[in-house]
């Protein structure tokens, strides 16, 4: 009975520890996502950036949501530039990536996970040539592996936030 009891108690505090990680993450997530809406206001102004590209951005967390718009790749490129997190062959720029990461909360481990996953999704789409359809493939392959760690912000709350920073 005791080896039961000790049992339950081990497997309640790994399911707190996984939910507590899962839920920090997610914060992360959200304040990345953010970070990145700074930037969408000026990309927005230089690119004439239309309002079924911006439905795009307010949906992109949505995962029945298709992003197969071009031009959201343009844009999330104009952002990446912006924001100093891609080299001048538009592939990850390691060290900006992982401060930004950091500077938005993550550790540095979260930070090398996120940047992980962005490498394996530009191997898998090395070969396209077209950098905007290149940069909106691999974003929805990141979108897939962050949804697969239930580690994607709720849009309600990510909207709630730029709503409350836009008054």
């Amino acid at each position: 009975m005791a080896a039961s009891s000790k049992w339950r108690v081990m497997m309640v505090a790994v399911l707190l520890s996984t939910m507590t990680q899962v839920l920090g993450s997610q914060e992360i997530m959200k304040k990345l996502t953010l970070g990145f809406s700074k930037a969408l206001d000026q990309c927005k102004k230089e690119m004439n950036i239309q309002d079924h590209i911006m439905q795009d951005f307010y949906n992109f967390w949505r995962e029945e949501y298709s992003l197969v718009n071009r031009e959201m790749g343009c844009a999330m490129l104009c952002l990446a530039s912006k924001l100093d997190l891609v080299t001048d062959d538009n592939k990850l720029h390691h060290t900006n990536a992982r401060e930004f990461a950091k500077s938005h909360g993550a550790d540095d481990d979260l930070a090398k996970q996120l940047i992980d996953m962005i490498h394996e999704c530009e191997k898998v789409h090395e070969g396209i040539q077209d950098d905007c359809v290149k940069v909106l493939e691999i974003a929805k392959c990141f979108r897939t592996k962050i949804h697969d760690l239930k580690w994607a912000p709720s849009m309600e709350t990510v909207l709630e936030e730029v709503m409350t920073e836009i008054q």
